[in-house]
């Protein structure tokens, strides 16, 4: 059964008489970190502000000299980290339950939302719990997917034990689409909830797209720039990326591969495809006219929980093929892009060489995807995150004290 059947209602009666709320969202990635969880919770967060929340953003130190930031209706607490194995730019936390118990003593928040499963995310957990706080959680990475792609998929039922038992602990998980719900409540996990993702259309458009920038990259007019924004890392399917473009350049088309990102792989991609051309991290204006300034991305991943990087493309006016799940299968239609049943690597190959092949349709296509993306409102999504939080108190609220509940108490 799902807990917030009753979320409207009850919403709707809180928000007449609520005062803006506190917030502690915990995090052991963020900006300037480049990934979707750190981009994305960030977008949450200043929509929160921006309806007059405080946020107190408990996050990793992520380097020496790195200070905490104050603001109107926004602090950080920094806490501290360890370097991820093979992701040395990234860091996890350590435990530290007692530090978060005496912070959240002396500034108590109304509710938590720990955005991450790490360390840092289990420490809040215990610490909330110990404090009688309200705790809500996000689901936003899938570790028992991305074990299988390290020879240690032995792992896969532990890890998914672990986050079943973490998630089913927290008032409400929040996931980014339905169809990870459904595969989530078949391993056991209750209380879920759907809060998608938005994407910045005007940041993200096709105007931002580059004549010189095609010129660096050895593209002319007659060029089809295939570009793929991703983590270089086995979980995102890479390999597969590039026998996708190797198949379109064999078929005899003008053709260039652009790999956005970084990552474990990225040695080893220079010396197998040593023709594509690897533009490493890329942020802000200069992330969105690499993607206009493309005509095809392929996105092989099989292991998102939504993927950023699709309704980004789709907002530059990029068709998109991809494997039919995550934001994928929620965005991309026939008239705007590609969906391959997964796991079929030779039919992602086949119908990214049919796509490129008719440029024509691409450009078609590319307007189409434009104005798909075009409905993704971040404003609907800070409702359903705001409405989650709302719940997350009142219910708790209510078992403090039952009365909460009558008309006559409002």
């Amino acid at each position: 059964m799902n807990a917030m059947t009753d979320l409207p209602a009850r919403v709707d009666v809180l928000s007449a008489v609520r005062q803006p709320l506190s917030v502690a969202v915990v995090t052991e990635t963020y900006p300037p970190e480049v990934n979707g969880v750190a981009v994305t919770l960030q977008r949450m967060l200043e929509g929160l502000k921006e309806r007059q929340h405080r946020i107190q953003l408990v996050r990793l130190r992520q380097h020496t000299g790195d200070v905490p930031l104050r603001g109107v209706r926004f602090n950080e607490a920094l806490m501290r980290g360890v370097p991820i194995p093979r992701y040395p730019s990234l860091r996890m936390g350590v435990p530290c339950s007692g530090a978060l118990q005496r912070l959240w003593s002396e500034q108590r928040p109304d509710v938590v939302h720990i955005a991450t499963e790490g360390p840092l995310g289990w420490s809040a957990l215990r610490a909330a719990h110990r404090l009688q706080l309200p705790v809500v959680s996000d689901f936003r990475t899938n570790f028992h997917a991305y074990s299988r792609h390290y020879g240690l998929a032995w792992l896969q039922r532990p890890i998914v034990g672990y986050l079943r038992g973490f998630h089913n602990r927290t008032a409400c998980t929040m996931v980014p689409t339905q169809a990870m719900r459904r595969q989530l409540e078949d391993l056991g996990f209750a209380n879920l909830e759907v809060v998608s993702r938005g994407v910045d259309t005007v940041r993200f458009h096709p105007g931002r797209r580059h004549a010189a920038l095609r010129a660096r990259w050895g593209a002319d007019d007659d060029t089809l720039v295939v570009l793929c924004v991703s983590r270089l890392a086995q979980e995102k399917n890479i390999e597969l990326l590039c026998r996708a473009f190797d198949a379109i350049s064999a078929g005899g088309i003008k053709a260039r591969l652009v790999l956005v990102g970084d990552g474990p792989l990225r040695a080893t991609l220079q010396r197998r495809w040593p023709e594509a051309l690897l533009a490493g991290v890329r942020r802000g204006d200069d992330l969105a006219a690499h993607y206009a300034s493309a005509d095809l991305f392929l996105f092989p991943s099989l292991t998102e929980t939504f993927g950023n990087v699709v309704p980004e493309a789709m907002a530059s006016g990029l068709p998109v093929v991809a494997f039919d799940c995550a934001a994928a299968a929620q965005l991309v239609s026939p008239d705007s892009g590609v969906l391959v049943p997964p796991p079929d690597a030779p039919a992602f190959i086949e119908q990214a060489l049919h796509v490129a092949r008719d440029r024509r349709s691409l450009r078609v296509r590319g307007q189409h995807a434009r104005g798909r993306a075009a409905l993704l409102d971040w404003r609907h999504v800070i409702d359903d995150l705001e409405a989650v939080l709302l719940h997350a108190v009142l219910r708790h609220a209510a078992n403090q004290s039952p009365l909460l509940l009558r008309p006559s108490a409002i």
